[in-house]
């Protein structure tokens, strides 16, 4: 027979690797954005989404896979590489802008983006792709980029959130100077707060879908 202050131990012991395997682990791939490029490390979008999650009442941990500077091509190239180093339960995919600024075609994107919403789906997991929409006066430019990401949502069915800086546009451009850095470019960590107002309910639908997993597997 087992003394029972061993077995107390035991029970301790094992406490903590039931709650890890219960947490939900979500990878966040994408450019400055999401690294928080300009920020205090707790002030970024992955610290304040985590926050965000945990307040309303989410054991999730959400890993930051940004880097300043990439591309959809960069993503289409790491993305297999991060999953296998980070284990997630589900991936949120944020790029796009650094093909924006560099004037890209729409069409190579979204191959781009095809091609990492592939490679996520042959590992299993659910995915969030979230777009950043063109804010310019070219109504069939802005509108054939806005397509890209409601159109990749629907053939690989994944969740979508169209616009990371929804919110922020819709301030007068009079009001939207506390909400971005110097650069006019990047989120301030007020801008940061009001993505993920509106990005979190998006996220909240992508733990959803991993918890119908892991209870679809375990029934």
């Amino acid at each position: 027979m087992i003394p029972r202050a061993l077995c107390f131990s035991i029970a301790l012991a094992v406490l903590p690797l039931a709650a890890a395997a219960d947490q939900v682990r979500l990878l966040a791939i994408g450019d400055s954005l999401t690294a928080g490029y300009g920020l205090a490390p707790r002030d970024g979008l992955v610290p304040q989404l985590q926050g965000w999650l945990r307040k309303r009442g989410h054991d999730v941990l959400v890993l930051n896979a940004g880097i300043s500077g990439d591309t959809t091509e960069g993503g289409a190239k790491r993305v297999t590489a991060e999953i296998r180093a980070n284990h997630p339960d589900a991936v949120i995919v944020e790029l796009g802008g650094n093909d924006l600024l560099m004037d890209l075609p729409p069409r190579i994107p979204e191959a781009n983006l095809d091609s990492i919403l592939t490679q996520i789906d042959a590992a299993g997991l659910p995915a969030l792709l979230v777009g950043i929409g063109r804010p310019e006066r070219n109504e069939r430019l802005r509108r054939s980029w806005a397509e890209i990401w409601p159109r990749l949502g629907a053939r690989h069915g994944v969740l979508v959130h169209d616009n990371l800086y929804g919110p922020l546009l819709l301030l007068p451009e009079s009001q939207r100077a506390h909400v971005l850095q110097e650069d006019h470019i990047h989120a301030s960590k007020a801008g940061v707060a009001m993505i993920v107002e509106a990005l979190g309910p998006r996220v909240e639908a992508l733990i959803a879908e991993v918890e119908a997993s892991k209870l679809a597997v375990g029934g």
